[in-house]
């Protein structure tokens, strides 16, 4: 077999959730989909948002990212990392300048 510098690629098969919410917090999960759309410009329902919303959580969940450790390094069942995050700046609204 071949020592191929790129592992494996994970499970990328997606997972279906159905989770019910309380009215308050659908009422803000709408209201931060506005924001987002006032931010970058695009609209995207709350229901495409969610996921990175919770990547975001468990990645700064640093009592999370401690206990997932130790856990993965006892034995017990691994934590996927997390995907490489985009960068935070926001898109420029300036045209790139072109040479002349």
């Amino acid at each position: 077999m071949a020592d191929l510098r790129l592992h494996r690629l994970p499970d990328r098969v997606p997972v279906k959730l159905t989770v019910t919410v309380e009215p308050d917090l659908h009422k803000a999960l709408l209201v931060y989909a506005e924001l987002y759309r006032e931010t970058y410009g695009e609209q995207e329902p709350v229901q495409s948002l969610i996921p990175y919303m919770l990547r975001e959580f468990l990645d700064a969940d640093r009592g999370f990212a401690k206990a997932a450790k130790a856990r993965s390094a006892s034995g017990g069942a691994a934590v996927p990392s997390s995907r490489a995050r985009a960068s935070r700046r926001r898109p420029s609204t300036e045209s790139p300048s072109t040479p002349s």
